[in-house]
């Protein structure tokens, strides 16, 4: 165990006058919030509502504190080791490099490879819905898929100044549709939903569907790597991510009431597209507009982001010997990875090929990913523990509240969201086999990468004073904490 005597034991001194950072709690707060919603959130939080009726508020808010409790550890990781850089950054001086490869590539590339197949398949099913048989299978999933490939090889971002707004609007649309159907002629009472639901809120079956519900709050630790943008990033970072996981905990339970109120349980449970049934049941043909427009724009600002931000990712790992040093290669002209964005894409369009024919594809894919990003989250809680034991006293600006609680209710929680990630015993195998086997090659390859090119032991931790000199430049270069 490395000794943390030659790191500094107390808090930087004033730094010299800088750059004025431009972030405050309200942008952090819409890149929380804003990063969280997809089409994959709006389908997955209504098929739970119908599995469970008004039970799965009680998954919904076990999910939600899981997700408090990873925001901590984020925020607590982010502020001790301020880049701007991925979850790689905090394990490889925790854990190690092998942990430091998988948790990147479990919460990023792999759940690239599930989620955005399935935001793909989605907006292709709605559009056979509103015209059908209108164009060839697949046609608009790789047609889209092609057209923002080609765009990010050139580097070409046209939802740059639209990506958190468009999401949010995807959120006020979730709002919207709740409180609509609250107020609808048609919709129930609440009491009576709950009086003759017969439903057992503390049934383990019940309970289980925690890692349906769980996807409805992964991603709001993308504002950590805007650390060194932000003003007061030590109590906005972690303000911003709690209280946007709480708004979208309202938002969602809300959705899923108004949902229950005017939708049969047992379609929204079915129905392969819940949310387009819920957006015509209570505003009609505005609805299907609607919901068909701002589903488009979200799967291609989700998809756009994911084909921008991961290859970038990946560079940043080659560069410093995690992945393949073909994954260093830039456009001349354009200086976009393309390598890097030519992998991801391929892997995004391998799924659609081998599950577009099977009507439970989107859950599988779905649920595969959240099982990547619950072992991602998992390490992260893992990495604040380690480094509390390794560097008790380097200087934390966020420190976790009643330590080590939240970090072993997470780790706990999500191996048994994990656990019982499938909703039924038909899917058990499929998601595992999904994950299970991307996972493998991943951490083979991991393996072999470490021992054999980077010459390192598996589990050695990084130095931690580089990553502190680095802390102590950005700091020197943006201003004062």
């Amino acid at each position: 165990m490395d000794s943390s005597s030659s790191v500094p034991l107390h808090p930087l001194a004033p730094a010299q006058a800088g750059p004025r950072k431009r972030l405050g709690f309200s942008a952090l707060l819409a890149v929380a919030v804003g990063l969280v919603v997809s089409q994959g959130v709006m389908v997955l939080m209504l098929q739970g509502a119908g599995i469970a009726g008004m039970g799965f508020i009680v998954p919904l808010a076990l999910a939600w504190l899981l997700a408090l409790s990873y925001a901590c550890s984020f925020s607590e990781l982010a502020l001790m080791i301020p880049r701007a850089g991925s979850l790689s950054s905090y394990t490889e001086v925790a854990i190690g490099q092998f942990p430091a490869i998988l948790a990147t590539f479990s919460g990023y590339v792999v759940v690239a490879m599930f989620a955005l197949s399935a935001e793909l398949l989605l907006m292709e099913f709605i559009i056979d819905k509103v015209y059908p048989h209108s164009m060839p299978p697949l046609s608009v999933a790789f047609g889209v898929l092609l057209l923002f490939t080609v765009l990010n090889l050139f580097n070409i971002d046209i939802f740059a100044r639209l990506q958190t707004v468009l999401a949010l609007v995807m959120m006020v649309m979730l709002l919207v549709m709740g409180l609509g159907a609250l107020t609808s002629e048609g919709a129930g009472s609440v009491s009576s939903l709950v009086a003759t639901s017969g439903w057992n809120p503390m049934g383990l079956g019940v309970i289980a569907l925690a890692a349906m519900a769980v996807w409805g709050f992964v991603g709001a630790e993308f504002v950590c790597p805007l650390v060194e943008e932000t003003r007061r990033p030590e109590r906005n970072i972690p303000a911003s991510m709690m209280v946007g996981l709480t708004v979208i905990f309202l938002i969602i339970a809300l959705y899923c009431v108004g949902a229950l109120l005017t939708v049969p349980q047992a379609e929204l449970a079915s129905n392969g597209l819940p949310h387009y049934l819920f957006a015509t049941t209570v505003f009609g043909e505005a609805g299907q507009v609607l919901l068909v427009t701002a589903a488009i724009t979200a799967t291609c600002s989700t998809l756009n982001s994911s084909l921008a931000a991961i290859p970038r990712m990946l560079l940043g790992m080659a560069q410093s010997g995690q992945a393949f040093g073909v994954f260093k290669r830039q456009g001349k002209r354009s200086g976009a990875p393309w390598v890097a964005v030519l992998f991801v894409s391929a892997v995004t369009g391998l799924p659609l090929l081998l599950m577009h024919d099977n009507p439970d594809a989107i859950n599988r894919l779905l649920l595969a990913a959240a099982l990547a990003w619950l072992l991602a989250y998992i390490i992260t809680h893992i990495n604040v523990i380690a480094l509390r034991r390794r560097y008790p006293h380097v200087h934390r600006p966020f420190r976790t509240p009643f330590y080590p609680l939240p970090q072993l209710f997470g780790i706990a929680g999500m191996l048994f969201a994990i656990w019982h990630v499938s909703p039924s015993p038909e899917m058990t195998v499929p998601i595992f086999a999904s994950a299970g086997v991307v996972l493998a090659i991943v951490s083979l390859i991991a393996v072999v990468w470490i021992k054999c090119v980077m010459r390192k032991p598996l589990f050695r931790p990084e130095p931690l004073e580089p990553a502190l000199g680095s802390r102590t430049d950005n700091l020197n270069n943006q201003g004062e904490l």
